[in-house]
């Protein structure tokens, strides 16, 4: 092992001890925007929005047919509202805190999904596992995005449907621009009557590990696009979703961090 090596291993080390800590206290708290969504008409915007998008893909097919693969789960809220619709439905998160969150946001659902603690950009399923996978506000917060990537669309089967709903999140670390209109999101929430949705969070922390998180820096979701296209994928952005499954709350909060889906699609074999 070279010095350089060390020096990045150890950095790893830093990010991923400081990454599990925050999310592990945070747990209790993001749950309950989880139950709070839950409660409300987002469990339809949401439900509806990805089951759209899958009955298009796989027009004819059952839901109880569907294996779904819901990558960093945090307290469930994607896997609830899909084992909700009779889907197959895994999901994966890499904090045990996460994990008993989402068991228990689940209720009576909790013994139809299959939950297990496991690192997103290291996949431990077969090739061609799951037909669907699902994704809300993880990649940006990942370590190796790329080979993340790469397992998500290793586990897919042809024909898979990968749908990535993301930000540029922490952006405004980075680009001069994007501080301006960070601030000036901030002026606006100051004077609105929403609520602050950083209120209780440690920002410090947050900021913190997203400076050592490659794709604060990014301009996405070109980047996402480029990366998928090279693994294969047929790939597309709608930079729009935002309009359809945020609340007000989250338009006044993240007016110039709006939230973008990235789906890509696996060839099925005939294509190949």
């Amino acid at each position: 092992m070279t010095r350089g090596d060390g020096g990045w291993r150890m950095r790893f080390a830093t990010y991923e001890e400081e990454n599990i800590h925050y999310w592990t206290h945070r747990a209790s708290g993001y749950s309950g925007v989880n139950q709070e969504e839950l409660a409300s008409d987002q469990k339809t915007v949401w439900g509806e929005c990805i089951a759209g998008r899958i009955a298009s893909r796989f027009p004819g097919r059952a839901p109880e047919s569907i294996r779904i693969l819901d990558v960093g789960t945090g307290p469930g809220f994607f896997a609830i509202i899909l084992a909700e619709r009779g889907y197959q439905v895994t999901a994966v998160d890499y904090t045990a805190s996460m994990l008993a969150e989402a068991r228990r946001n689940a209720g009576v659902l909790a013994g139809k999904i299959d939950f297990r603690q496991m690192n997103a950009e290291e996949l431990l399923f077969a090739d061609g596992s799951f037909d669907v996978l699902v994704t809300r506000n993880v990649t940006w917060n990942l370590h190796a995005p790329e080979k993340a990537y790469g397992h998500w669309t290793r586990v897919l089967a042809p024909g898979g449907l990968l749908l990535n709903f993301d930000a540029n999140w922490y952006r405004y670390l980075w680009d001069e621009q994007a501080q301006l209109a960070h601030s000036a999101d901030r002026e606006n929430l100051s004077r609105s009557d929403v609520r602050d949705e950083t209120a209780g969070t440690d920002v410090d922390a947050m900021e913190r590990i997203a400076r050592q998180t490659p794709l604060s820096m990014r301009h996405r979701p070109d980047w996402d696009l480029r990366v998928l296209e090279k693994l294969g994928l047929q790939a597309a952005a709608d930079e729009q979703i935002w309009k359809q499954v945020w609340t007000r709350e989250e338009r006044v909060n993240n007016a110039s961090t709006p939230m973008f889906l990235i789906e890509g699609r696996k060839p099925w074999l005939w294509e190949n």
